[in-house]
């Protein structure tokens, strides 16, 4: 590419935290919210727009992101599963990048430098699909290059984007870290107990 590659941060955080029995996107952490700490990362990095896909108590979660310079979209069919948020974000911003990372709205240990060894990572080698890798495991953010665009929006149910993986597998460019939060995310008490001892 004969410039930087324009890449929107779509910010996955419709579901209604069935495992966890409460919004884990309200918890708190770092006088803030979860919700607010995973936008705020995004919009300190590189990213060249974010997006935030609310289903699940969105009336709660609005109002926190209403002074940030980020696009909210409503996904009214979240119970779908994550496929319908993926595909709602996506078509927010199809048309103006290059490429899309999408974030968990349950990671909030994830930093704006982790996103931008992505986005440089797709700028030198624009696969796909790139995403960052701790001890040999894949994780999260996960970027998608535009010409899976058409592959996401036939996607259903719960399990995004991950069927991709194998389609594309021999293109994948995986991005090594030393940092464990690319696998932390928040699913169950016991995980928000250890996030907060990381305060």
């Amino acid at each position: 590419m004969n410039r930087f590659p324009r890449v929107a941060g779509i910010i996955l955080a419709a579901g209604s935290s069935s495992r966890m029995g409460r919004p884990k996107q309200l918890l708190s952490f770092r006088e803030s919210t979860v919700i607010e700490c995973v936008a705020d990362s995004a919009l300190k990095s590189s990213l060249s727009k974010v997006v935030v896909v609310l289903g699940h108590r969105e009336d709660e979660m609005r109002p926190l992101l209403a002074e940030r310079d980020v696009t909210v979209v409503l996904n009214s069919d979240f119970k779908r599963g994550q496929s319908s948020s993926i595909q709602v974000g996506l078509d927010t911003v199809r048309h103006d990048v290059d490429a899309v990372l999408f974030l968990l709205g349950d990671q909030p240990l994830i930093t704006p430098e982790t996103i931008d060894c992505l986005l440089a990572a797709y700028a030198k080698s624009p696969g796909p699909i790139v995403m960052p890798l701790f001890n040999g495991k894949r994780g999260n953010p996960v970027l998608f290059d535009r010409q899976t665009f058409d592959r996401i929006d036939a996607l259903s149910g719960d399990i995004g984007a991950r069927v991709l993986f194998q389609e594309y597998a021999d293109q994948i460019v995986e991005v090594p870290f030393h940092d464990p939060s690319v696998h932390f995310d928040i699913d169950t008490e016991q995980d928000y107990l250890l996030l907060k001892k990381m305060e």
